[in-house]
């Protein structure tokens, strides 16, 4: 069966019967993600505004005295190593903060930009990183270690503020939008986390140009896939946040989604990512699309890590109104993991579905864990006019973004004023043209005709989900990669994607769990359940030196 990807921010693939109708309804370029794709010829492959030698600059002196030799004693005990492994690393005077952040920059150097292998993964850096890497070791010292969280370097997708570096969301309009932190990195920040630096993303989160790769934005170049560079898609928007952790250049990476761009490109990338319920976290100072749909969240190698980026960002923002009204208040979803059962679940399994041998093997591995798996044919349902829906809210947000989380000297008022900047030099700015955000200017709609789109989406959106769950009893639904991530979105259903494999190609899947709203918690414990049942992953041979 043809698996079908919707190559955007928005990426909704679902069960055979309704892929034709919805890329017809999206108007989206379509790829099949397991396929060999010739991406030998890009329009942009290196970014034309990131310069090396300021790039780096901040950290020359400390790198020309981390040596060769120090480096290869510290790549068994940080690649691929979780968190509580690194943090035992530390105490046990294994390595320091310092030189973990030291590890990561040498590995963006060698392997990022410019080379045969270069992923460009990453836009910025925080140049004051090393200072803060030093703090958190005297920290360490008089034992004010709290979180798991401390002295972790995390990279944050470009479309999320921070003090220490512009926000661009991957345009040349934003490469001077410098900011306050965004609510996430102030928890983050004072959970003790080191933000390391901005990872590269889809141009406006995958909202922009249409016709264009994943993983490409003007300001970040086009990110490329480390189990198959330049031949697998990157999966997006999120792209730069999964290429760099799976290449082992932070520990950890936060992502946004609105529909399929956390679970693309962990699942593409091989690693483990969380679309939580709207709200858990808050969106205060994160670039919009949709305040209706949009959500960060933790994309890592493994569970225990994606519980712990998840738990140190959470807590209510009086500034954000999903925040205020979410009704789930866990925030040590890393605590209750150690021991995890899926005896006596109930999981739905899509009979469209059971064609891929992966995710046959991954029905046996639950299975054989204790899991109950039911078959159900899904509803004929689709989406329709989810693109307008996403057109009205964001040319309504991202005037609020500008005016309450922007930088104040920025002149861009709306999606308009952007076009035309873009315009004025598009062959360096839009260099795969603007047909999305075209699209916002010219769309509009009364309000009662934005309530019954909203409303149709939400409610095939629970149909889908809650008319097999109530059928058969269900806990949570198996789905692929983000197969189903647009049925998810506009359901707010939170969903999980875990390794599932690799097809023959190479190419990454990943099992994806959707449960109700707020079941975060359940959702890791059948992820990490999974996960030790399965083990899967498998780093990407070239990066692993």
């Amino acid at each position: 069966m043809k698996q079908l990807l919707l190559s955007l921010s928005i990426l909704i693939v679902i069960s055979c019967k309704e892929e034709t109708k919805l890329a017809s309804s999206f108007q989206q370029q379509v790829q099949d993600t397991t396929k060999v794709t010739d991406f030998r010829e890009f329009k942009v492959l290196d970014s034309k505004y990131i310069k090396s030698d300021s790039l780096w600059a901040p950290f020359n002196t400390e790198l020309d005295a981390f040596s060769e030799d120090r480096y290869q004693q510290l790549l068994p005990l940080i690649l691929d190593q979780d968190i509580p492994n690194l943090q035992k690393a530390v105490y046990s005077g294994d390595f320091s903060y310092e030189e973990m952040v030291l590890f990561y920059l040498k590995r963006i150097q060698k392997y990022d930009r410019n080379n045969e292998l270069s992923l460009n993964s990453v836009i910025s850096l925080n140049p004051n990183v090393l200072k803060e890497a030093r703090i958190k070791d005297q920290g360490l010292k008089n034992r004010m270690r709290k979180h798991p969280i401390f002295g972790i370097p995390v990279l944050l997708k470009d479309n999320i503020n921070t003090v220490d570096m512009p926000t661009t969301a991957g345009a040349a309009a934003l490469i001077n939008n410098t900011t306050d932190d965004a609510f996430i990195v102030k928890r983050l920040k004072d959970n003790g986390a080191l933000i390391l630096g901005k990872a590269n993303l889809s141009e406006w989160a995958y909202f922009f140009c249409g016709d264009c790769p994943s993983g490409y934005s003007a300001v970040g170049g086009q990110t490329l896939n480390p189990y198959g560079r330049r031949i697998l898609d990157t999966g997006g928007s999120s792209s730069g946040s999964a290429v760099s952790i799976a290449a082992n250049f932070a520990a950890v990476a936060v992502g946004s989604e609105t529909a399929g761009s956390i679970l693309s490109p962990a699942s593409q990338n091989s690693l483990v990512g969380l679309k939580p319920t709207i709200g858990v976290l808050s969106r205060g100072g994160i670039v919009p699309i949709s305040s209706y749909l949009d959500t960060p969240g933790p994309i890592t190698k493994n569970v225990i890590d994606n519980a712990i980026l998840f738990s140190a960002m959470s807590g209510r923002d009086p500034q954000d109104p999903a925040s205020v009204e979410n009704k789930n208040n866990t925030s040590s979803y890393f605590e209750d993991l150690a021991e995890v059962s899926l005896k006596g679940k109930r999981f739905g399994a899509l009979r469209s579905l059971m064609e891929d041998s992966l995710y046959v093997a991954a029905i046996s591995d639950l299975r054989s864990a204790g899991a109950e798996i039911i078959e159900f044919e899904s509803e004929d349902l689709d989406l329709p006019n989810f693109t307008r829906f996403l057109n009205l809210e964001i040319k309504r947000d991202l005037p609020v973004y500008f005016k309450k989380y922007g930088n104040k000297d920025l002149s861009f008022k709306s999606v308009k004023d952007v076009v035309s900047y873009n315009n004025s030099d598009s062959l360096l700015r839009a260099p795969y043209g603007q047909k999305l955000f075209d699209g916002i200017v010219a769309d509009s709609a009364t309000p009662n005709e934005f309530a019954a789109i909203q409303d149709t989406l939400t409610t095939n959106g629970k149909r889908f989900f809650e008319v097999p769950m109530k059928a058969h009893n269900l806990d949570g639904i198996l789905s692929i990669n983000n197969y189903h991530a647009g049925f998810a979105a506009v359901a707010k259903y939170p969903a999980i994607t875990v390794p599932m494999g690799y097809a023959e190609n190479n190419a990454p899947k990943g099992l994806t769990f959707i449960a109700r709203p707020y079941q975060e918690a359940a959702l890791y414990s059948w992820a990490l359940a999974y996960e030790k049942a399965s083990g899967k992953r498998v780093s990407p041979s070239n990066y692993k030196n």
